[in-house]
């Protein structure tokens, strides 16, 4: 095995264990002091409170992969990370020593590693970060979607998918950008929340699960930017390649495991499954909603692997 394939490996690895946040692009968030009284780190509530959580919840998530993989600072894995941390990547252990080592590991191997935030989104006791991962300055790098649940005001749960961002696209954009307007990566107001991952949720169940190609004239806007690199721009071109892909896969299953929204960002984690018995793939697809229509899209997409390190599948 060459160097540069377990460069690869331990990249996957490394992001498997945290959202792999920098400062480069990062979305503005404060950081932390202490956990906001009485929380629980369960369900979802209305008012000041819940975007104080929620802006704890993004802070931490900061404060701790920064610390951890930019500073090779372990100390934040003991203020901010469960002694019984939840591992879901399969290269990666469990527990809150396995991630110290694994930080420490990567950071000296890769003092110049960059984690390029373009979103984090935050519902209930979940985190949800979309970041450009580039380990050795120059190279393209992979996206990463990291997904962490939070207990107690910690985090106590991890999962992720990491792709190899693709040289050539087929639309035209890049796995990063945002190019609906307004061209943000913050998301809109918490008014939406609620209808708007209804509403995706909803297209979703409609288009992937049931391989409804109709929805995408119900739920999908003019305006639709596509950030797969494969498929072509706009609305015509989802038709094309789901199409494509529903006949060319006619015993596809897709289940969807959990929703995360805030404002006008939802993403949906799924296990995308070709045929009964394969083991398929972990994707988490971020929709953008404006106007009560579909309007963007981005995804990362791994193939679910035959080991793991850890006793978690990866959903």
């Amino acid at each position: 095995m060459t160097s540069t394939t377990h460069a690869r490996r331990a990249l996957v690895a490394f992001a498997a264990s945290a959202a792999l946040l920098g400062a480069v692009g990062a979305p503005a968030v404060a950081a932390p002091s202490a956990a906001p009284a009485g929380h629980s780190g369960y369900g979802t509530h209305s008012g000041h409170g819940d975007f104080a959580r929620l802006g704890y919840q993004k802070a931490v998530t900061v404060r701790v992969l920064k610390g951890l993989f930019e500073r090779g600072d372990t100390g934040v894995v003991d203020r901010y990370v469960r002694p019984d941390y939840i591992q879901h990547n399969p290269l990666a252990p469990d527990g809150a020593e396995a991630l110290k080592k694994l930080g420490t590991d990567l950071h000296q191997r890769f003092p110049d590693a960059k984690y390029d935030i373009k979103r984090v989104i935050s519902e209930g006791d979940l985190v949800l970060v979309h970041s450009n991962v580039v380990m050795t300055p120059g190279e393209r790098g992979t996206a990463v979607f990291d997904i962490f649940r939070f207990q107690g005001g910690k985090i106590a749960e991890h999962w992720d998918v990491v792709q190899n961002v693709s040289e050539a696209s087929a639309n035209g954009n890049d796995m990063f950008s945002t190019e609906s307007w307004p061209r943000t990566g913050q998301p809109g107001p918490a008014w939406l929340t609620e209808y708007n991952k209804k509403l995706v949720t909803k297209a979703f169940d409609e288009l992937m699960v049931h391989k409804d190609l109709s929805a995408i004239d119900r739920y999908y806007g003019p305006e639709y930017h596509q950030h797969n690199p494969t498929v072509p721009d706009g609305v015509e071109g989802a038709k094309a390649g789901l199409g494509g892909l529903f006949e060319a896969l006619p015993q596809l299953e897709v289940s969807r495991k959990r929703v995360i929204a805030q404002g006008d960002l939802v993403a949906v984690h799924q296990h995308f499954v070709e045929a009964p018995g394969a083991r398929g793939q972990a994707i988490v697809d971020l929709f953008r909603v404006r106007n009560g229509k579909i309007v963007e899209h981005w995804d990362v997409i791994q193939a679910v692997p035959e080991t793991s390190a850890n006793d978690n599948t990866m959903f």
